[in-house]
């Protein structure tokens, strides 16, 4: 019996680092009048993060992407103001340029406690930020259907969405260093192959059944179905810095899942591989951006980019038009032409270092330009 079809409502959650705007570094915490005043956005939802100099953000459920890019750039220039009016100011990216975990303090909270228990300095380094794409299938068999077979196109979105080169103020030759501090986690990278529902359920069962993890949301992979909502939540990129890129992303990943399930509707499916094949595109994707192919593990050879994107829009295109997102995926032609944020942010260094700056302070022209573009356009 084929599912009926899903509504495909989409919304998003950001991660914000919190930096001072003298010294450009994260604050050591928000003050408590900060806090009070970010609790109540005028949509949507804020909340803390497990780094006290972080911001989350959730936007409401929207039924297309005009409205998601209204409820998104309306949460970014609350945040952005907010935190504004207390001598600070917001970064959307998924590392800060010189930043030292060792300094952070975690947010004093029952789940964050249990964290840091548990985790120890593993998720004391998690001084990261990300992107969390929130889809609705309400049909949960279809979730866990789609989920295996978008994974494929997972490091496609990984590699357009590069932000984080810097580490503790060293270049780390990554365009997504995010990606390989958030796998020193339990639980993360690619999900496994699952039957159906019941079979997701099952080996949820067996690791809260024995104790190992309180529920399906300590299950941290670059997609899962949500513990949350009747969403399938891509968790694989990095944030974006312009809103227009993220909402680029968010519209190639709804438009996936639309063109997978029309696959469906028509008695066919996308090819799986194997993890192994797909985690190599993943390296390729974090270590290279745009800059080099990927696999295409259908003809055999390396793809440049270009050409990657340039069919990934033609697998969408009937759908993306048909759910309003075309014009929103096309912009990732121009990602991949002019580069991701972590290709901005080197430029920004270098030429700051070309014209005899130190390196901090060519770091800190990297924050100046973070926070410029984080409210560009909205």
């Amino acid at each position: 019996m084929n599912p009926e079809r899903p509504r495909f409502t989409i919304g998003i959650e950001e991660e914000y680092f919190v930096v001072d705007r003298e010294t450009r570094d994260l604050v050591d915490d928000l003050p408590e009048p900060l806090r009070q005043a970010l609790a109540h956005p005028p949509i949507g939802l804020t909340s803390p993060e497990f780094i006290r100099s972080q911001v989350e953000i959730g936007t409401p459920v929207a039924t297309n992407m005009t409205e998601l890019a209204e409820y998104l750039s309306t949460m970014r220039r609350f945040v952005a103001d907010t935190v504004d009016d207390h001598g600070m100011a917001i970064i959307s990216a998924s590392t800060h340029p010189f930043a030292a975990w060792t300094q952070q303090k975690h947010t004093d909270k029952t789940r964050y406690n249990l964290l840091e228990q548990a985790l120890q300095g593993v998720v004391r380094r998690l001084l990261i930020c990300g992107m969390h794409v929130h889809v609705g299938i309400s049909d949960e068999d279809l979730r866990i259907e789609l989920m295996n077979q978008v994974t494929y196109f997972l490091p496609h979105l990984l590699a357009i969405s590069g932000s984080s080169p810097f580490w503790h103020g060293e270049d780390t030759g990554l365009k997504s260093y995010r990606t390989t501090v958030f796998r020193s986690m339990p639980r993360t990278g690619l999900p496994d192959e699952f039957d159906g529902w019941s079979d997701y359920q099952r080996h949820v069962d067996v690791l809260v059944g024995t104790g190992v993890i309180e529920d399906a949301s300590k299950l941290w992979w670059d997609i899962r179905p949500s513990s949350r909502y009747p969403t399938l939540e891509m968790r694989s990129t990095d944030i974006c810095t312009r809103v227009a890129d993220a909402l680029a992303i968010a519209a190639c990943y709804q438009s996936l899942l639309a063109a997978l399930f029309h696959l469906r509707m028509e008695n066919q499916r996308w090819r799986q591989y194997s993890r192994m094949l797909i985690e190599e595109n993943n390296w390729r994707a974090q270590r290279y951006g745009v800059d080099e192919p990927l696999i295409d593990f259908g003809r055999g050879v390396l793809s440049p980019m270009p050409d990657l994107v340039g069919e990934l829009i033609e697998v969408v295109r009937a759908e993306a038009t048909r759910i309003g997102a075309i014009e929103y995926v096309e912009h990732i032609r121009s990602i991949v032409e002019n580069g991701t944020s972590a290709d901005r942010q080197r430029k920004v260094y270098d030429e700051a270092m070309a014209d005899g700056a130190e390196s901090h302070e060519a770091l800190i022209a990297v924050v100046d330009h973070l926070i410029a573009e984080t409210v560009e356009g909205v």
